[in-house]
């Protein structure tokens, strides 16, 4: 995935100094996700489908691979 031009704040990230959060950014094929605060660093890509699954599994409401964030199988 090319770096996409299309980045936008969470909702969450809040206005103030410290209260910076993640930026994503969509495509057609993908999600990426950066630190709001050094966006130049790494960032982390999705396939398209699997960023709802990681974010269902981070407020654990499971995911469909029966796995939860610890590896664990419930």
């Amino acid at each position: 995935m090319t770096t996409p031009e299309n980045w936008r704040k969470s909702s969450y990230s809040g206005e103030g100094d410290g209260n910076d959060c993640v930026e994503i950014a969509n495509s057609p094929t993908h999600t990426a996700v950066r630190d709001s605060k050094a966006p130049a660093r790494a960032t982390l890509t999705f396939p398209a489908g699997a960023f709802s699954t990681f974010v269902q599994a981070l407020k654990g409401e499971g995911c469909s691979t029966g796995a939860d964030l610890n590896g664990s199988h419930g």
